[in-house]
């Protein structure tokens, strides 16, 4: 059973305008980025790709990972301090939605 039912129309390029009810169940407005899933059973369903609680300054560290990866660039690079504290965090189960308790050095 769908919460909102919408129908558009395709363009000659491609393009469809998402229709209001559900840009706005979205949260989306001008620059909001959107995901299309396709499912084997021919569903698509359509979310933000950059979720409000995403933090834009991690999204922006991991896009310089990237890009140092595929410049050749690896973690033996690094500082050996920064690496040993990379290599040692990459094996922790972190919980992102954790409170966290005490101070917090920025």
């Amino acid at each position: 059973m769908s919460l909102i039912q919408e129908v558009a129309t395709m363009t000659a390029k491609g393009q469809i305008t998402v229709p209001k009810p559900i840009r706005q169940a979205l949260g989306a407005d001008v620059g909001t980025r959107v995901r299309f899933e396709l499912h084997e059973n021919g569903q698509v369903v359509v979310s933000r790709a950059d979720p409000e609680h995403e933090d834009p300054a991690i999204g922006a560290f991991l896009d310089l990972l990237a890009r140092d990866i595929e410049a050749g660039r690896n973690i033996g690079d690094l500082p050996e301090g920064l690496a040993r504290k990379m290599r040692e965090h990459a094996r922790l189960d972190i919980d992102l939605d954790e409170p966290i308790e005490g101070d917090v050095d920025l």
